[in-house]
């Protein structure tokens, strides 16, 4: 079992499961021929993208993987271990899993299309999106540590601009801001939409959640946003080697989002902070 609790596991994999087939719904309403772009959408549906299988089964099929798929990432939200070996292991098995669905529903649609291909396009994003969520997990975990060592009052007062408090998630950092837009860029012959998706889907969301974890625990943190920025640029400045498409963009979506996140955790832990505050006085 990944999960110890399996009472809370259970709940939420069924909760993930139910987001997992209404994401195979709405999959398959924006899927339908020229959905979006081409012309108004229809109450049509698309369950199947394989000619050779039946409608029926193939929608079945779909529905199915994708509640497994849900699941996964519904289980996923709770700890796997307290750490060691064991959060290795499991989050492992937990990955191979997820891999393993995602690949039946891919199969199952894209039979006849070029591995290579469907490697870039769903292995990757799917690889590269674990990674970054296990980071943000493991950053936030030793973040939490941090704070009950200052609660204890084992640990030294805030360093300066909060430096060393920020080290942790500097890692994340060049993760989010440099090595991934670097490995979709060298895939966006293969696959052009990765772009598109990292500069306003992962990059600003990813830039967010992650600031806005450092400020829940650690309050406003100035050199984190800037961190974001520098890896873009070295980023953006690598990337002239191999392309000429212009990153500009990035750089107030790497600034910006980071700093609302950070801004915004800032204030939840003000807010929560306030009780202990009038318990003093």
């Amino acid at each position: 079992m990944l999960i110890n609790d399996k009472k809370r596991a259970l709940a939420r994999a069924l909760t993930g499961g139910i987001l997992g087939m209404a994401f195979c719904l709405l999959l398959g309403w924006l899927s339908q021929p020229g959905a979006i772009f081409g012309s108004s959408l229809g109450l049509n549906f698309t369950f199947c993208y394989n000619s050779h299988v039946p409608e029926l089964l193939g929608a079945s099929l779909g529905f199915l993987l994708w509640f497994l798929f849900g699941a996964e990432i519904g289980v996923a939200t709770l700890p796997f271990a307290d750490g060691g070996k064991s959060l290795l292991l499991r989050s492992l098995a937990h990955f191979a899993a997820m891999t393993l669905t995602m690949w039946a529903w891919v199969l199952l649609n894209f039979p006849y299309e070029p591995l290579p291909g469907l490697v870039l396009s769903f292995q990757l994003p799917l690889t590269l999106i674990y990674l970054l969520i296990w980071l943000g997990r493991w950053v936030g975990w030793y973040a939490e540590v941090t704070q009950i060592r200052e609660k204890l009052g084992l640990s030294p007062r805030p360093s300066f601009l909060k430096w060393k408090e920020t080290l942790p998630h500097m890692g994340f950092a060049g993760v989010l801001c440099l090595l991934v837009p670097t490995v979709l860029r060298l895939c966006d012959d293969v696959v052009p939409i990765f772009s598109m998706f990292f500069a306003f889907i992962l990059l600003p969301a990813g830039g967010f959640t992650s600031a806005l974890s450092l400020g829940k625990r650690q309050g406003f943190c100035p050199l984190y946003p800037l961190a974001c920025v520098v890896f873009t640029l070295v980023f953006a400045l690598t990337a002239r080697l191999y392309t000429n498409i212009d990153d500009s963009i990035l750089f107030p979506i790497a600034f910006l989002s980071p700093l609302l996140g950070n801004f915004a955790g800032a204030g939840i832990q003000r807010f929560l902070r306030q009780p202990e505050n009038k318990a003093d006085i």
